[in-house]
Order: structure tokens, then sequence, then C-alpha cells
């Protein structure tokens, strides 16, 4: 497999989601056949779906990976399984959410995978940090993330301040 530029969409709103997602950054750059290009800052925004949950810190990883799709779908899914994620309610609170959001140019209606990601144009807290990474992405359809970006509802993000390096470092009971 060649070597192809993915984006990977990142979400926790559980179990100190600043840690959470500086884990799984560090778990992202640790995959097989697979460098991690840049991390996105991260964005508090409110949750979609059910509103009596904790708000959700977001982010985006830009990976460069020789994985296939779903190969790289199932690394995906051990970092969140490392990370305590309980699939119970849909669009509920959890501990992480990775998403393959896009993978090179390709379009993939698989039924475990669906890339670009479905709600990629209609989510703040997902385009913003992919326009940090890359400003002038285009995805397959021809959209710029800028242009879905411009026309995306707002959900309030609020940009955080960088994570501590400390807190990028796995703990030892991680």
């Amino acid at each position: 497999m060649p070597v192809v530029d993915v984006y990977i969409g990142l979400g926790s709103n559980l179990a100190d989601p600043l840690r959470q997602l500086a884990g799984a950054i560090t778990a992202l750059a640790a995959l097989p056949e697979t460098c991690l290009i840049a991390q996105s800052p991260f964005y508090a925004s409110k949750p979609v779906g059910p509103q009596d949950q904790p708000d959700f810190i977001n982010g985006a990883a830009h990976l460069r990976t020789s994985l296939l799709p779903l190969e790289l779908l199932d690394q995906l899914q051990n970092i969140e399984q490392h990370h305590q994620r309980e699939r119970i309610q849909h669009w509920g609170p959890r501990t992480l959410d990775l998403d393959l959001l896009l993978f090179g140019m390709q379009t993939i209606n698989e039924p475990r995978l669906t890339v670009p990601h479905r709600e990629l144009a209609n989510r703040d807290f997902v385009l913003q940090p992919l326009l940090d990474l890359a400003p002038e992405l285009t995805l397959p359809n021809g959209d710029t993330v800028a242009e879905l970006r411009q026309r995306c509802p707002d959900n309030q993000l609020r940009l955080l301040n960088p994570v501590p390096s400390s807190l990028a470092t796995p703990r030892p009971e991680d």
C-alpha cells in the first residue's frame, strides 16, 4: 500500500478529556506503518445530541500511513478501547472518540467505515481543527474545508490553551 495522508478527529468529554486526547495523540504517533505529521489545537464545544453531558474537547491529527483503511480503523478502535470507550448512547458522553475523517482522496462506503466522515460538513469542531492543520485541504468531491467551515453551523467553539507536554506523556497506569 502506498503512503497516504489521513486525518483523524479526536473527541472526549469524560475522565479528564485533555489527558485522554493527549494520550490519544501519543498512541497515534506509535501506530505501525504510520507517522504523526501534526496535531491541531484543542477546542471546547457544546455536545451534539443529548445536552445533559459535559462539553467536549476536540482536535484533529494529520497522519501518513501505509495501513489500509480498515486496518487503520481497527487501530483507532483499539486505542479507544484502551481508553475505556463504551458505546452506550448515540452521540453520548465518551472517554475517547477517534474518527477517520479523510483517507487521502478516497471515498469509502463500507459497512464499518464511511470516508469522508458523513457528518464532517456539519461539525465546526471537526472542520476548524482540520483548517488549522491544512488550510488548503480539499475533499474528494472538490469542496474545500475552508468553504465548509464558512457554511457550518456555529457550535460555540472555544480555543483552549496548548496542552502541557506533561499531559502528553502517558501515566504508568494508562
